[in-house]
């Protein structure tokens, strides 16, 4: 998982910078920054062994946010040096130590014909020259900060009666082109708004917008996920507050998405039939963590080679209780029983 990646910087488009309740309380100063912009420090906290963990968010002109997240490791080994980076354009210092560990280096387990897992540790992730300890040191920070916002958001939704749903997918999947035909048939009936992930471009929150709902775009830039602190940014710039659907498009990636929380009321799950149906067992994070598969294609069957009763069965055998309807986007097989599901679930929030 990518918790210890840094998941790189994200852009909302267009975002306005309003924080409610008691979680978000930022300060803004001025710097002579080449861009002209804000920087600001926040949610300022402190790990299990008192590292400190800062948010930083900058406004430009624009009114756009980037998020950086930096995290110092806890010294856990004899092999601990600091250096001081050169001096950011902003004038500020920042210092990070960073931890050498020879003496807890993560072995992988070696498989029958000589294979490799290096997912058998206890953090069931590898990262060179960081040890396992200091890896589920770093997913409780990053998680638990993550949660907060969550059930942060979560709150909002609630108070909305707002059913909000997180689409997950790999690339390709047609998710973008499932929901916006979902929007079509939707829209007349429920308010309906749409949260966009991508690295860059605005070309699936523009498809949404051609279709007259509300979409905000979010470019995550070297991340592979949405967080909690993206949704909420984008979530008040919709400012969406009667009853109805949110959807939240999340980056095309099966690894990632499945680990964190965005206050949604659960995770849907798209599979192309192209994609084959070995799927939810190369990638069970996802599909365990997910209320609902679409299998989505199905008019593609006569041309792949896929056993659609395979891959349920895969699916079910990481998670026993995961929904799965099989349709189509492009010829509207399977469609009604996709918005029964959803007209179904909205009432549990109306």
């Amino acid at each position: 998982m990518c918790n210890v990646c840094g998941c790189g910087d994200s852009h909302v488009e267009g975002v306005d910078h309003h924080h409610h309740g008691s979680h978000h309380h930022h300060d803004h100063h001025e710097h002579s920054h080449h861009n002209d912009h804000h920087h600001g420090h926040a949610n300022v906290q402190k790990s299990s062994n008192e590292q400190p963990i800062v948010i930083h968010h900058h406004y430009n002109h624009q009114g756009d946010v980037h998020h950086h997240v930096h995290y110092t490791l806890p010294a856990t080994s004899h092999h601990e040096h600091s250096h001081q980076h050169p001096q950011h354009e902003h004038g500020s210092h920042e210092h990070h130590n960073h931890v050498h560990d020879s003496h807890d280096h993560h072995q992988p387990e070696t498989l029958d014909k000589g294979d490799l897992h290096y997912g058998k540790g206890e953090a069931e992730v590898h990262v060179a020259g960081v040890s396992q300890r200091q890896l589920l040191t770093l997913e409780m920070d990053i998680l638990g900060n993550n949660n907060k916002l969550a059930e942060h958001n979560r709150e909002h939704f609630e108070a909305n009666k707002q059913l909000v749903l997180n689409l997950v997918s790999s690339p390709g999947s047609g998710k973008t082109t499932l929901l916006t035909e979902t929007l079509m048939q939707l829209k007349q009936l429920y308010p309906c708004a749409v949260i966009e992930g991508d690295q860059q471009t605005s070309n699936d929150a523009d498809r949404i917008r051609a279709t007259q709902v509300l979409a905000i775009q979010v470019n995550t830039g070297k991340g592979c996920h949405l967080d909690a602190q993206m949704v909420h940014d984008a979530y008040h710039q919709l400012a969406m507050n009667e009853s109805g659907f949110l959807f939240i498009e999340n980056v095309g990636n099966l690894v990632c998405p499945a680990s964190f929380d965005l206050g949604e009321a659960c995770k849907v799950a798209i599979l192309s039939v192209t994609e084959g149906e070995d799927k939810p067992l190369k990638y069970p994070n996802m599909f365990a963590a997910a209320d609902l598969m679409l299998i989505n294609k199905v008019d593609l069957l006569p041309y792949v080679d896929i056993n659609i009763e395979d891959c349920i069965a895969n699916a079910r055998k990481v998670n026993p209780n995961i929904q799965v309807i099989k349709l189509s986007a492009k010829t509207g097989e399977g469609m009604d029983a996709w918005l029964n599901w959803l007209t179904e679930q909205l009432k549990q929030y109306q």
